[in-house]
């Protein structure tokens, strides 16, 4: 009787493992419980059960296995398999990407889907494929909003003279030279100790990552402004989505279809729910002033900045054709 279960058992263990014939390592940099960490599970559980166990998806958050630099030149080797870092990282891939570091160039999250869903996200995920990958989805973080230690942004001219941390990205320094701003390029892990020691006077970023890296506590006032917007590009290994059958491809894009639309939501729940907890926070201590700026004011700063637009026409920088259409989308 042992002897046959154990040949049973050594027949499951062999057949599950004969089921899975191909295994995707997805690498991500962070933790398992923000938007992307759980987007990422989704699709591992969803892919999984769309291809009936045939395809193994195995998720590495918190750059278990590489960070988002050098994950590129990784999937390129198939050594991982999938990943999704930001748009910045593609900067010397796909210039074009940048085209979602222009200033108030969406209306709203909307406007910003059907880009992302529409022709344009389409023209740039097939710029992204020529260079060795296969673009799949684009997935959130959200729209970013302004902050200084030394004086209200209200009005364009408010920044004058500040100085602000960008990331890497000729767009983001054209935005705050055209307000005479000074744009200081600064990884984002240095980003709370430069404030907190006056290095410099205000940054950009989503409510999600002002609240979890805590700038709100280093800085005196926080705009709404929603002029800007950072999320990320999932791509898949083009060597490992060529060996897969057609109905596997098919599972694999229904899978990131299907976990897109967790993610943004995710995104946008956690964004409201930390721009909740920054106003408690400025509520209780009284040492932050949250503005809230008209839309007769949020056309000033469109103004002062969209200008900034035609330096970027060229195809080799984003493309007049490219932003044009972003702006056209309804």
């Amino acid at each position: 009787m042992k002897s046959i279960r154990f040949m049973l058992l050594v027949l499951l263990v062999s057949s599950l493992a004969f089921s899975a014939k191909y295994v995707l390592k997805f690498s991500h940099v962070v933790s398992e419980n923000t938007p992307k960490g759980k987007a990422a599970k989704y699709f591992e559980k969803r892919l999984e059960e769309l291809s009936g166990g045939a395809i193994d998806v195995q998720v590495y958050p918190s750059k278990q296995l590489y960070n988002d630099k050098a994950v590129l030149k990784a999937i390129r080797l198939n050594s991982v398999q999938m990943a999704s870092p930001s748009f910045s990282k593609f900067g010397k891939i796909v210039p074009q990407l940048a085209l979602f570091d222009l200033p108030f160039i969406f209306r709203d999250i909307g406007h910003l889907h059907r880009v992302q869903d529409g022709e344009v996200g389409k023209k740039l995920k097939a710029m992204v494929t020529k260079k060795g990958f296969v673009a799949l989805n684009f997935w959130d973080n959200h729209f970013k909003q302004l902050s200084s230690s030394k004086k209200a942004l209200i009005a364009p001219k408010d920044a004058k003279g500040q100085k602000f941390r960008i990331m890497s990205s000729k767009v983001l320094e054209a935005q705050f030279k055209a307000v005479n701003a000074s744009p200081q390029m600064m990884p984002f892990s240095e980003v709370y100790s430069a404030l907190q020691q006056g290095v410099i006077d205000g940054q950009e970023n989503t409510n999600s990552n002002i609240y979890t890296k805590k700038f709100h506590e280093v800085q005196k006032d926080l705009t709404i402004t929603n002029h800007g917007y950072l999320g990320y590009l999932v791509v898949v290994s083009k060597k490992f989505y060529n060996s897969l059958p057609k109905k596997l491809q098919k599972d694999l894009v229904q899978a990131m279809n299907d976990a897109t639309l967790i993610e943004r939501y995710l995104a946008e729940d956690l964004n409201t729910r930390q721009f909740n907890l920054i106003k408690e926070y400025a509520n209780k201590t009284g040492k932050l002033k949250i503005h809230k700026l008209s839309k007769k004011q949020i056309k000033v700063w469109r103004d002062a900045l969209s200008p900034i637009y035609t330096k970027f026409y060229d195809k080799k920088k984003i493309g007049k054709d490219l932003i044009l259409k972003a702006i056209n989308t309804k």
